[in-house]
């Protein structure tokens, strides 16, 4: 009893206290800014969904590992996340990637090379439902344990998640359309106020979301947008955008089809060739659609970088396009005249794949160029080399004669065939002035000036010849003529600077050689240090002193010539006056000589 009655005693004196008089701290976590560096920095700058996801992956085992939040080691224990459980912010953590995670799977299948199928799809749209339940997850609980900023972020977050899912579903516009238009309110507001870094990334995240809202626009029917008009709005680049991209392709593919239908021919140099399969059809409908942004009137306006992408579309679509051909040849039977239609096709499409190759290399040329052209002090953007021109022109060269042996391969050939090889003959021409006025510079930053010289009058007169030709063909050249006069007055101008150059560069030589043979010394130039060796009664450290720049030298090598005294000459003069005494008694007599008659007889 007594031990009760002090218990009592020591709760009674020792006041309890309450849950709710404690400060409860509030987390902060910066969610776009924490998405965006980490998409930015693992795949998602060039679209590569396989390396971000392999990368939550790896950041959530260690933020299971860390946590000490792990799942058992031998059978699997399912271990949920609640409000209590989260009790520092890399619980937050937890949840975000696991919704990153199942999100990037998603857009991993949405950019398969054929798109997904039909059981691909269905874990697609799993894998979005998992990343809408981890999201709305993540909300719950910033909503109780993060501060205001982190809870609207996660809101916003949760409504985009939510948003994409049924953007990819194709159902409940309206929703999905309150969703995004949600997340935008959101990020329009927070883009007010922190610090610049993050109000540039809830601008561009307002930007990113814009296209898919105007979508939702266009499907419920408040939107006057026609199909061909939704693709200027996905030019804003960013993770955002990639399934409003991936589902405005499926919507123009499917415009293409039903535009498709009424395409039966292919116009290339007056004459028409039919098209009788339905995906050659759409291919080069793609193909023509694209060739419209690069010979519009607002070509000139589109950046260089941007017009390379839409090159590299048009080449796919017509090596799409070959590809169905080539097919159909394979099947067709023995019917002559469907095989001249198809073969006249492919070459056709191989002549305007050829000529658009052209037009890229030029828009290259044209790039190198304005480099070329730029001061070396320019740190911001590397300077092109002479080299690289003459390399660009070795391809434009090389273009020039398959599309002309691609025109004159036929027997009967038209007079539009012939036409045009002259006129890539001439083009050939001009490529080769051009080429060879690279050539010649780069010899003159070599300092090679005769060799630069001579090779500027020869491309003087390449260019001169083939602006005489370019003034006798018929069709609009001007721009070839105007680029060929320029040739002529820069390959003139050169030849006179290299001449100039070459010139003071001879006289200073001379001037040089003279000088140096004047001061050329038979004893050699005085030697002002000495070697060690030469001073050995003074004490000097072999390695040398600090304050002195060169290493001290021992001796000299190889070593100086020295002059030595050479072996006296001997002229014996008085060996021919000499007579010497005879020797015939000591010589030995031969017995053979003085034999008997046996020994003759038997030798």
């Amino acid at each position: 009893m007594g031990k009760e009655s002090q218990v009592s005693a020591m709760e009674i004196d020792a006041p309890k206290r309450d849950s709710s008089d404690q400060i409860v701290p509030k987390f902060s976590v910066n969610v776009l800014q924490l998405l965006k560096s980490a998409q930015m920095q693992h795949g998602l700058r060039h679209g590569d969904y396989t390396r971000y996801r392999r990368y939550c992956t790896a950041r959530l085992r260690r933020l299971y590992k860390s946590l000490k939040f792990t799942h058992g080691r031998g059978k699997y224990a399912k271990r949920t996340i609640t409000e209590s459980t989260v009790s520092e912010v890399r619980f937050l953590h937890l949840i975000l990637y696991t919704a990153e995670r199942a999100w990037s799977h998603a857009m991993e299948k949405r950019q398969l090379p054929n798109g997904p199928n039909a059981s691909q799809r269905i874990y697609l749209i799993g894998r979005l439902r998992k990343a809408v339940k981890w999201a709305t997850l993540f909300s719950q609980l910033c909503a109780v344990k993060a501060d205001s900023r982190t809870s609207l972020e996660a809101e916003a977050y949760e409504s985009y998640m939510k948003g994409s899912l049924l953007f990819e579903q194709d159902q409940n516009w309206d929703v999905a359309l309150k969703n995004f238009k949600s997340a935008r309110a959101v990020y329009e507001e927070l883009g007010k106020y922190g610090d610049l870094d993050n109000q540039v990334l809830c601008r561009e995240r307002v930007e990113e979301l814009e296209p898919s809202i105007r979508y939702c626009l266009h499907k419920i029917g408040q939107s006057n947008l026609q199909a061909s008009e939704l693709l200027q709005i996905g030019d804003v680049e960013g993770p955002a955008l990639d399934l409003f991209k991936a589902k405005l392709e499926a919507v123009m593919a499917e415009a293409r089809s039903q535009q498709a239908a009424s395409m039966t021919e292919f116009l290339w140099l007056g004459h028409r060739f039919p098209i009788s399969n339905a995906k050659t059809r759409v291919s080069i409908l793609k193909a023509q659609e694209l060739e419209k942004d690069i010979h519009g009137p607002s070509a000139d306006s589109i950046p260089a970088d941007k017009r390379l992408v839409i090159f590299d579309k048009i080449f796919s679509a017509y090596h799409e396009a070959r590809g169905y051909i080539r097919a159909d040849l394979a099947t067709t039977g023995s019917a002559e005249s469907v095989k001249d239609d198809l073969n006249g096709l492919d070459k056709a499409v191989s002549a305007v794949l050829g000529e658009r190759t052209i037009e890229r290399n030029l828009l290259l040329v044209k790039v190198a160029k304005s480099k070329l052209a730029k001061r070396h002090d320019d740190k911001n953007e590397k300077v092109t080399k002479p080299e690289e021109l003459v390399r660009l022109y070795d391809l434009l060269l090389q273009n020039t004669a398959d599309l002309s042996d691609l025109v004159s391969s036929g027997r009967d050939k038209k007079p539009e065939e012939v036409s045009f090889a002259e006129v890539c003959s001439c083009k050939s021409l001009a490529f080769r002035a051009q080429r060879c006025f690279y050539v010649a510079k780069s010899y003159s930053v070599t300092e090679m000036r005769a060799e630069a010289y001579a090779l500027y009058c020869r491309a003087r007169n390449l260019a001169d010849d083939t602006l005489k030709k370019f003034q006798m063909l018929d069709g609009d050249n001007k721009t070839m003529i105007k680029e060929l006069e320029d040739l002529c007055n820069e390959c003139r101008s050169n030849t006179c600077i290299e001449h100039a150059l070459g010139i003071i560069e001879e006289t200073k030589t001379q001037e040089n050689l003279s000088e140096k043979v004047s001061n050329i010394s038979l004893t050699g130039t005085e030697r002002l240090e000495k070697f060690l060796l030469e001073k050995l009664e003074v004490y000097e450290s072999a390695v040398g002193d600090s304050n002195v720049k060169c290493t001290p030298r021992i001796t000299g090598f190889p070593p100086s010539f020295e002059a030595i005294s050479r072996n006296p000459i001997v002229l014996d003069l008085a060996y021919n006056m000499i007579e010497f005494p005879t020797i015939e008694n000591r010589m030995k007599k031969d017995r053979k000589a003085k034999g008997g008659f046996i020994s003759r007889i038997f030798g």
